[in-house]
């Protein structure tokens, strides 16, 4: 049933109305939550999952049935034939975001209230106590699903006008006002399901739909006297908290006996304790559930109360949008100046310069060959045909000057015509002069192509990916289908990969395509599952739920090896053997022009460096949602894609304009070493956005722990790369159109 509701949520999403609303309004970022609505009877079975515990001052998650202290599964047969503790299908996004499913012993009937239900007494080991303290510590939080919606605090906003929802609910809390820390673990779960009637034929049967599902947990200590059923006989008024405290079964300064039953304990920098000593604590645990009736949520939008507060940062993405409108503009009319008065008149006067050179080629031709026939005829001239010097003009400063032999001297004729040749060519400067070096094949060609493909590939990915969530095809519904689709999207764009890299190959002048085709293959994705799997290994060691398992490592290997390569190379083959290489418009010279010494704000890393930064101020406020949402805000949704869409849009036209500009000015320049700064240049941004990472690691988060630590940076470095990797490809792509057009 839980995987019935999300596959027809990303089967049926695609529509022309969706259509319409993107490219009618795309700023406005909307998402459809799922289609197909699942309404329930009176007193049906309603199935709690459980999901994982995560944390935002770490990068490890742990499945929650993993903890060991918390209620086991039982085993015991639940609705739909499931069993507690057994595995829901999940698909690839939701393995690699680190979700494991599971169903629980919980009994929830649809309309059925439950003051008090018990649970189970877990009984742990100091072991185990100490595990349970550092997660408290670290702030985890726990993820419940229902109905495909996960379990949420209540909060309102500032101005108390309206109630929002985080995703999650508190695994304890920590108490520091007696001097020292001490942790409390929440132990009852107070379960709010609100719903309303089923729409259409369903409703008139009187199924309902759950519209919100919330979670309100306790800390209930052992002194709150119990029934005999487990549950607390006082639910409102509680005495004591449960503290995660076992008496340390030896001190070396303070007898424990003495505190056995004061809220008061040693300070446990004097104590000496043994794991491994036997004792046990008991935890407790017991849940409710309530059922309120609540009209004013429609079902297509119960997932707005998890937005509500991320809604306040709306103008703050529309700054976000005009800064990225402003720049962008000043570099177009920057462009749009370089077209229509540098560029074109440079090209005009190029034009000229090349037909006053044929022209100049021309007139020394006829000349030449006029004093060639008039020294041919001064040897034998027929006395009918002889003519005075002085009517081809004898003498200094003459055209043709006769020796006494009567031969003609060519130099006076050579110095005449090259001074006009000069003057046709004295406004041939710059980039002007490079016609013949321009479209010279780089170094290390055999590897630019590859890096190439592997852009196009990520762009086509990355185009999909905004798109289909900008449309709502992947919303939060879709549970991992952002990951699952873009995995997807990259194996399937292998394509493009092959196609790209053998057509800028064989540009090149490359002979072994088959060789560029393993090399764009393998270069890329082999690294990047490299790196991953390197990763996985610390985290394997942590026994997290973020780990990769064996089996989905396999599988994305096939995916690779049996997919992807084979797509590789069917698109290899039709861009090097049945279209070819790009044709340039200059023929390239035998021997390179000598470059000159370049100016300091132009050489390699350094306009790399100033030409980032242009479009990192595109996008770095934007940055800081996106960052937000994926280090700080774990529990919540990224969801505005239509900003996101339009931020990525003007990123790209601005990237294209500064590489544009910048290899433009390299050029005026005398380097015609463009291709490999082209590529540079583009993805010069990434250096920027991998110091705004450790900007933000330093200054915004709260990460501990070295293996936390190592996810954060690599997981960084490892997006900057990507990042370089397309827009380097934007500036590589454009700046080859710029250079056909100017010197076409």
């Amino acid at each position: 049933m839980y995987a019935q509701l999300r596959q027809t949520a990303s089967m049926r999403a695609a529509t022309f109305l969706q259509l319409f609303l993107v490219f009618s309004g795309l700023a406005e970022a909307f998402y459809i939550p799922g289609w197909s609505i699942k309404s329930y009877a009176d007193k049906e079975q309603i199935p709690l999952l459980v999901n994982k515990v995560y944390s935002d001052n770490t990068q490890l998650q742990f499945a929650y049935f993993n903890l060991p202290f918390v209620c086991p599964p039982t085993g015991q047969r639940r609705i739909g034939g499931l069993l507690s503790g057994q595995n829901i299908p999940l698909n690839i996004g939701e393995v690699l975001r680190g979700d494991r499913i599971s169903t629980s012993d919980i009994d929830i009937s649809m309309g059925q209230n439950n003051e008090c239900s018990y649970l189970c007494t877990r009984e742990i080991s100091r072991k185990d106590l100490n595990r349970a303290k550092e997660m408290v510590r670290d702030g985890y939080v726990v993820e419940w699903i229902v109905d495909n919606l996960p379990g949420a605090t209540s909060f309102v906003t500032v101005d108390k006008t309206r109630k929002y929802y985080a995703a999650g609910f508190k695994l304890g809390f920590t108490d520091s006002s007696s001097g020292r820390p001490r942790y409390f673990l929440n132990n009852h779960h107070t379960i709010v399901l609100r719903y309303r009637n089923a729409p259409g034929r369903a409703g008139e049967r009187g199924n309902k739909v759950i519209v919100g599902f919330e979670v309100y947990s306790k800390s209930i200590g052992p002194s709150n006297r119990r029934l005999e059923n487990g549950c607390p006989a006082n639910l409102r008024n509680i005495d004591q908290n449960f503290e995660l405290y076992l008496a340390p079964n030896h001190t070396t300064a303070e007898d424990p006996e003495r505190y056995a039953h004061s809220s008061y304990h040693p300070n446990p920098a004097n104590e000496v304790v043994d794991e491994n000593d036997g004792a046990m604590l008991s935890i407790p645990y017991t849940y409710s559930v309530y059922f309120q009736e609540d009209t004013s949520i429609e079902w297509s939008r119960r997932w707005d109360l998890y937005f509500v507060n991320q809604e306040e940062g709306s103008k703050i993405h529309w700054l976000a949008i005009i800064n990225s409108l402003i720049i962008c503009g000043l570099l177009t009319g920057i462009v749009l100046m370089i077209f229509a008065k540098t560029i074109r008149s440079d090209i005009k006067g190029y034009k000229d310069a090349a037909a006053e050179e044929g022209k100049a080629r021309r007139r020394r031709n006829r000349r030449a060959a006029g004093a060639a026939g008039a020294s041919a005829g001064s040897t034998t001239p027929p006395a009918s045909e002889k003519m005075p010097v002085s009517s081809v003009g004898v003498g200094s400063g003459g055209l043709l000057d006769q020796d006494a032999g009567g031969s003609v001297d060519m130099s006076a004729l050579d110095a005449d015509i090259l001074s006009e040749e000069d003057e046709a060519l004295e406004d041939v400067t710059g980039w002007k002069l490079l016609h013949g070096d321009v479209f010279r094949k780089p170094a290390y060609g055999s590897l630019l192509a590859p890096l190439i493909g592997s852009g196009m590939q990520l762009l086509f990915m990355a185009f999909g990916l905004v798109f289909l969530s900008a449309v709502g095809v992947l919303n939060p519904s879709f549970r991992g289908g952002f990951i699952s689709f873009g995995v997807g999207l990259f194996v399937f764009a292998g394509v493009f990969s092959g196609y790209f890299s053998a057509r800028v190959y064989k540009t090149f002048d490359g002979q072994n395509w088959r060789r560029n085709t393993l090399v764009t293959a393998i270069l890329f994705p082999g690294l990047l599952f490299s790196a991953v799997f390197v990763l996985n290994l610390f985290v394997w060691a942590q026994a997290s739920s973020t780990a990769i398992p064996f089996g989905t490592l396999i599988g994305i290997l096939m995916l690779w090896l049996c997919i992807q390569m084979p797509l590789v190379y069917a698109g290899a083959w039709y861009g090097y053997v049945r279209v070819g290489a790009w044709e340039h418009p200059t023929k390239t010279s035998a021997v390179p022009r000598q470059i000159p010494r370049q100016a300091w704000y132009i050489r390699d890393i350094r306009s790399v460096l100033l030409a980032g930064l242009i479009p990192f101020a595109v996008i770095f406020i934007e940055l800081l949602f996106v960052f937000q949402s994926l280090w700080q805000d774990k529990s919540g949704y990224y969801y505005v894609f239509g900003f996101l869409a339009v931020v990525s849009t003007i990123l790209i036209l601005t990237i294209a304009e500064v590489t544009v500009v910048t290899v433009y000015i390299q050029l005026c320049s005398e380097n015609y070493n463009w291709w490999w700064q082209s590529f540079m240049v583009g993805g010069g941004s990434a250096i920027w956005v991998f110091l705004y990472c450790i900007w933000y690691y330093f200054a915004k988060l709260h990460i501990t722990g070295f293996v936390s630590s190592l996810l954060f940076f690599s997981h960084s470095f490892i997006a900057c790369c990507v990042y370089a990797l397309l827009t380097g490809t934007v500036g590589f792509l454009s700046t080859y159109a710029f250079m056909r057009r100017i010197y076409g």
